[in-house]
This record gives structure tokens, C-alpha cells and sequence, in this order.
């Protein structure tokens, strides 16, 4: 039985401070990183200069600056256990509890897609897998974009791999419509969160998407419903890859980014650097999608390249780096892409 916590967490994420290069050399050794340091009160006003925050009264401002505290507190302690891997910080979540922030994840209603993603007929993968691939560097994704305050994720995620396939298949670019999905979802539950294969059996059904720029995303269900614009790009289909990440990976080589569902716990206070989970992000809680780019690594660590819908001001520049080869924050559990037909599929930069 799949589970029904699928959602997506609200998109206003942001990051304060510390300049990140996402397309770091892979020889590059984490520990270069600089430490983290704060002053809890002066961090505290900055926090709420930078995110417009304020509170209805005394009592409130002194509770929420106890609450900064503690994420502070645990930001370092994540920062300390990943031994100059990875940095975590302040967010715009920084004055909200650990309920408070898993209160933001909606549950998805059950799937109204029938069938469920097809598993069966996956393509054998002639070349050799590699020790690194990133699809950034062939300028195949589109500009990383915020969701906003709409759990629509699932859409962004969709969206996203739609438009590297057709980029690296036909070599035409577009900034495609997630608010297409979002209107003429069968479901028709909008920002209410939704599943990666309701996103696609929308595309099929809608035989395609038009441009960003002909039917922009407003965050929200447009009052007019379902809009008729001249269609863009288009699939053929979709389906499930194995649950394997050494497969993951060369298809990711070969064909081009897929989509993942995961456990965004260890989001909430991401900075930079490479994610490696110990007992802290249930493989089985699984309530954010987001777009598999590429993969790389250093000495012996291995890692995913992943792109958020959070905006560009988040993370490394829009991007994450999770562990591979251990199933991080359950990322094998629903390798999900579109299949495109015909065009030309070049070799992954590395």
C-alpha cells in the first residue's frame, strides 16, 4: 500500500548569508567549509529583519526566540555530526518547533490516477556508468522556481523533468506551465498536494503543456479553471525505475533527470554540502518531490545533485547534495520519469 503522507512543504524557504558555488569541483574537500558561529540575539533580529517577521505580543516574541535558539542549537549539532560535509543554519522556519514545521505537510487525498505508474519494460543501459553527471552543465533545466505558498511540489517536479527531456531529446528549451498541472489536475485539489503520477497522467491527458510565459503559475487554482493555450512540449508516458540506485544512476547518465519523492526533514535548516542522514530522516516518511540531476563524488563519498522548487535564494543556489548509495531520505523508493520518444540523447557532463 503506498502511503497517503505525500505532500509538499510551503515554498518560502531562504537562506541568510554564505555563498555557495553549485557546481563545486569534485576533488574539493568539505572540510575547506568555515565553521559556524552565532550570536543567538543578534542572529534573532537579523532573522526577523530578513523575513519580515513580528509577533503579537511579548510573550510570544520571547517564546519564538527560545524556539530560534533551540533550531540554532540543533543546526549546529547537524552541522558537527556531518563533519564538514555539509552546513545547516538559519531558514525561514527558524522560529517554528519541529511540530510546527511537520504541521505544514499536508496529506495528500488518495491518487485518482488508475493505473498507478507502470514498473515493468525498463530500457537496458548500454553505457558504462561514470563517477559523475550533472545535467546543469549542459544547460538543459530551466531556471529554478518557488512554489510559493502551494503544495504543489509534485508539480514542480513533473514540470521540471518534462522540460530537461525535451531539452536534451530535441534541444529546444521552454519554461513550461506548472499552473497547467495545477488547473487541469483530474483531481482538481490544486495547492491541497498532490502525487508525481496524478502530475503526469494530467500531461498525457492535456496532450502537453504551454509555456510559463502563456499561462504563468499564481500559486494557487486560477479562478478561470482549465485554460486552452497552444502547447509546447508533450510525453509519450510514464514510469517507475527499479528501486536501485546503481541503476538510478546510469539511467540518470543516459537519459536525462528523473523525478524522486523524499523526506525533507533535514531541509529545514540546509545551507550547503552533502546530506548523509543517520537515524534523523525516516526512509518511509516520504512528503517532498523534487528533480534527480546528476551525481558526483569526493575520495570515496558519493552523493545526489538534486533540484528544490524553493527558489534560487535556497540551498546552493536552488540545489542539494544528498548521500547516495544508502537510500537517503528514501530516495529510491519512487524513481518516477516521463518517456519521450525519437530526438537525440548526448552523454551527461561530468
Amino acid at each position: 500500500m503506498l502511503p497517503t503522507e505525500f505532500s509538499c512543504l510551503l515554498g518560502l524557504l531562504a537562506t541568510a548569508g554564505l555563498a555557495w558555488n553549485p557546481y563545486p569541483a569534485l576533488e574539493q574537500s568539505f572540510r575547506d567549509l568555515t565553521p559556524v558561529t552565532w550570536d543567538p540575539m543578534e542572529q534573532f533580529k537579523a532573522f526577523q529583519i530578513q523575513y519580515n517577521k513580528s509577533y503579537p505580543d511579548p510573550a510570544e516574541q520571547k517564546r519564538r526566540l527560545e524556539i530560534f535558539v533551540d533550531n540554532l542549537a540543533w543546526a549546529q549539532q547537524l552541522t558537527k555530526e556531518h563533519g564538514g560535509m555539509a552546513q545547516f543554519g538559519v531558514t525561514q522556519f527558524s522560529d517554528l518547533t519541529e511540530k510546527e514545521f511537520r504541521q505544514l505537510y499536508r496529506p495528500a487525498q488518495p491518487s485518482c490516477s488508475d493505473p498507478r505508474p507502470k514498473t515493468g519494460g525498463h530500457p537496458r543501459l548500454q553505457r558504462p556508468q561514470t563517477h559523475s553527471c550533472d545535467w546543469r552543465k549542459a544547460g538543459v533545466l530551466s531556471p529554478v522556481r518557488d512554489q510559493e505558498n502551494c503544495n504543489s511540489c509534485w508539480a514542480f517536479a513533473a514540470v521540471s523533468n518534462v522540460e530537461a527531456l525535451w531539452a536534451i531529446r530535441y534541444q529546444q528549451n521552454f519554461e513550461l506551465s506548472v499552473q497547467e498541472v495545477l488547473d487541469c489536475h483530474r483531481c482538481g485539489r490544486g495547492c491541497e498536494g498532490g502525487y508525481i503520477w496524478d502530475a503526469f497522467t494530467t500531461i498525457v491527458n492535456q496532450s502537453g503543456l504551454a509555456e510559463e510565459k502563456d499561462y504563468p503559475y499564481k500559486a494557487q487554482l486560477s479562478h478561470n479553471g482549465c485554460q486552452k493555450k497552444k502547447k509546447q512540449a508533450w510525453i509519450h508516458d510514464y514510469f517507475m525505475l527499479p528501486r536501485k540506485e546503481n541503476y538510478m544512476a546510469q539511467y540518470l547518465t543516459e537519459k536525462g533527470p528523473i523525478t524522486v519523492n523524499i523526506n525533507s526533514r533535514l531541509l529545514q535548516n540546509y545551507k550547503t554540502g552533502v546530506i548523509r542522514p543517520r537515524h534523523d530522516c525516516d526512509p518511509q516518511y516520504l512528503d517532498h518531490y523534487v528533480l534527480l540531476v546528476g551525481f558526483g563524488r569526493i575520495h570515496n563519498f558519493t552523493y545526489w545533485i538534486l533540484k528544490n522548487s524553493w527558489g534560487s535564494s535556497w540551498g546552493e543556489k536552488g540545489y542539494f547534495r544528498l548521500h547516495r548509495g544508502s537510500n537517503a531520505c528514501g530516495i529510491n523508493k519512487y524513481p518516477i520519469t516521463a518517456r519521450l520518444e525519437g530526438g537525440h540523447a548526448p552523454r551527461c557532463p561530468r
